[in-house]
């Protein structure tokens, strides 16, 4: 059976995004080549015929070329790279990714604008880059998706990126719901409810079908996405070995994905596809949006504190 290959090279990035998951001890490691290698080598012998690079930033790497190179030379019929485009901003960089053997790119604009952008990503100085790295990865004819965080501060603009989206031809975009793990643990004001989220997402998803606009949602449960739950996207419904400088381990047991099926997920139609929703939120939240949604009672008390409100200017785009 195929499957995906997804190589955490390591965690060390040329931004400091302010939601990022990474601690600074995680930035500290790495795999070096030869474990690359290795993995890339077993991947094949156990039939994964699809590789993605990611980090932190893979493309910081000297040696990514290179491991792109080997993974198609072992056979690798699509070989994708995570990046948040900064690199990508010379040229000549992305066209030795595809000359290498890269196939899709992956690629995170984080938010739309600039002073939206640059204070989320702590890096002055980077947005016209973004922008760069994302027009000539579209230029590349490579197949690009790009990645936008739903997260309290930038949700409200998803109508607005998708616009411009729209406009620089992007035609695959997946919507990630911010997560409370590891470096982000205790940025609780960084989580939104999903019921204050929704409104505005499909509206966002509205504009994205006009457009022609492949989207996706992640980590947010079909059941609440109701008549748009065609968008909801599970990347650990997939045969997909994750492998990091720590451990190796399927995507559906990550932290990251939604694990948990609360009561009120029993005789629900999309149980037998549905991961479930993340443990950090029901942390938050509970499971009364779940139970709402199903007509029942909650059943989960929060055990972390909700966040505070977020203070903002911003207003639906």
């Amino acid at each position: 059976m195929a499957g995906l290959l997804d190589v955490i090279l390591g965690y060390e990035c040329n931004l400091a995004c302010d939601y990022c998951t990474i601690t600074p001890e995680m930035r500290l490691q790495e795999l070096k080549i030869a474990a690359v290698l290795a993995a890339l080598r077993r991947g094949r012998s156990l039939d994964y015929d699809r590789v993605s690079f990611t980090g932190g930033e893979p493309t910081i790497r000297r040696d990514l070329l290179g491991l792109v190179r080997a993974a198609s030379s072992l056979g690798y019929a699509d070989i994708k790279v995570q990046t948040n485009g900064l690199v990508l901003a010379v040229e000549a960089n992305m066209r030795r990714l595809v000359e290498a053997g890269t196939t899709r790119i992956h690629l995170s604009i984080h938010a739309h604008e600039a002073d939206r952008y640059e204070p989320l990503v702590r890096r002055e100085g980077t947005y016209a880059a973004m922008v760069a790295g994302l027009g000539n990865a579209l230029e590349s004819g490579l197949p690009v998706v790009v990645d936008v965080i739903m997260k309290a501060d930038t949700y409200r603009h998803l109508p607005a990126a998708i616009a411009w989206l729209a406009e620089r031809g992007v035609a695959n975009v997946d919507l990630w719901y911010v997560s409370l793990t590891d470096g982000n643990r205790e940025n609780i004001r960084s989580l939104p409810p999903i019921r204050e989220v929704l409104p505005v997402l499909r509206g966002a998803l509205a504009d994205a079908r006009r457009a022609g606009i492949t989207a996706r949602s992640l980590h947010i449960p079909r059941c609440l996405l109701g008549e748009d739950r065609a968008h909801a996207y599970d990347p650990g419904a997939d045969r997909v070995m994750v492998v990091t400088p720590e451990a190796t381990f399927e995507l559906r047991e990550s932290k990251l994905a939604g694990t948990v099926h609360v009561p009120a997920c029993e005789g629900c139609e999309h149980r037998p596809i549905c991961p479930g929703i993340r443990p950090d939120y029901l942390e938050v939240y509970g499971d009364d949006e779940i139970a709402e949604a199903r007509g029942q009672a909650p059943t989960i008390t929060p055990t972390r504190a909700r966040r505070l409100p977020v203070v903002t200017a911003c207003v639906p785009g």
